[in-house]
């Protein structure tokens, strides 16, 4: 009776382990922790550009940098330069191309219009040089005046010419061209027909080269003499007479001398 109940736990205890054996080699593997994907990094902002400051220094720029104060357009250049995607392009005079504005004047116009016409020196985008060929395609493009406020571009050779109707000028050199902000020198002021009319003068026409002629021939000493010549002649003839009258003088006395000691 007792060997039953040894061998019936033995039986037992050997059944439970071998069904532990087989339940842990049946389940599956733990599967491994993964390891979690880096964020990348956002893109560093591109750095402030002071646009007052970057025109005080280059150029001088400073009749159309007081333009910008005046009429607050600087506010509106900087906001589209360092907060928005597009950027800016601004095309800005020397100082003395307002000196050799004559007609037109600037000072007949009202706050408003003179605002419009510093607006119309930028685009609402950046472009780099290498952007005008493709620019010159498309016909007229926006300012950041708007409206009808358009510039037409044309690429010579990689030479940037701009056309407002009243202005015809060309882009001299790049002060500034890292995106998003463009500043080219240009050598006229932008004048747009939106202004100023259609009435548009005319190009005065190259002055006409001197003409030149060549100097009037001027008698030699040689010709001098060979035309005073004949006026000498009568002295020369009236000399020879008064020579031969006082020859015959001399003869005359002589005669007489030898009549009077003859008798």
């Amino acid at each position: 009776m007792e060997f039953s109940r040894v061998f019936f736990i033995s039986c037992s205890v050997l059944l439970l382990c071998s069904s532990l054996a087989y339940g842990q080699a049946a389940s599956p593997p733990a599967p491994a922790a993964l390891s979690p994907t880096p964020t990348p990094a956002p893109a560093p902002a591109p750095a402030y550009v002071n646009l007052t400051y970057l025109l005080s220094v280059a150029g001088p720029f400073h009749t159309f940098l007081d333009y910008l104060e005046s009429t607050k357009v600087i506010d509106t250049f900087q906001n589209q330069a360092n907060n928005t995607e597009q950027g800016i392009t601004i095309f800005v005079p020397k100082d003395n191309a307002f000196k050799a504005l004559k007609k037109p004047s600037l000072s007949n116009l009202s706050d408003d219009q003179l605002k419009s016409l510093i607006l119309f020196h930028a685009l609402p985008k950046y472009y780099a040089l290498a952007d005008f060929n493709d620019l010159s395609a498309k016909g007229t493009v926006s300012t950041l005046a708007g409206g009808q406020y358009t510039l037409n571009f044309t690429d010579d050779s990689g030479t940037v010419h701009l056309d407002s109707g009243w202005s015809k000028t060309e882009v001299t050199s790049a002060v500034h061209s890292t995106d998003p902000v463009a500043v080219y020198q240009v050598d006229k002021v932008l004048l747009p027909e939106a202004i100023f009319g259609t009435d548009i003068p005319p190009t005065p026409a190259p002055a006409p080269a001197p003409d030149i002629s060549p100097a009037a021939h001027t008698p030699s000493a040689d010709s001098k003499e060979s035309h005073s010549s004949p006026k000498s002649s009568p002295s020369n003839s009236s000399s020879h007479k008064i020579l031969n009258l006082g020859i015959w003088s001399q003869l005359v006395l002589a005669v007489l001398g030898g009549v009077v000691l003859f008798f």
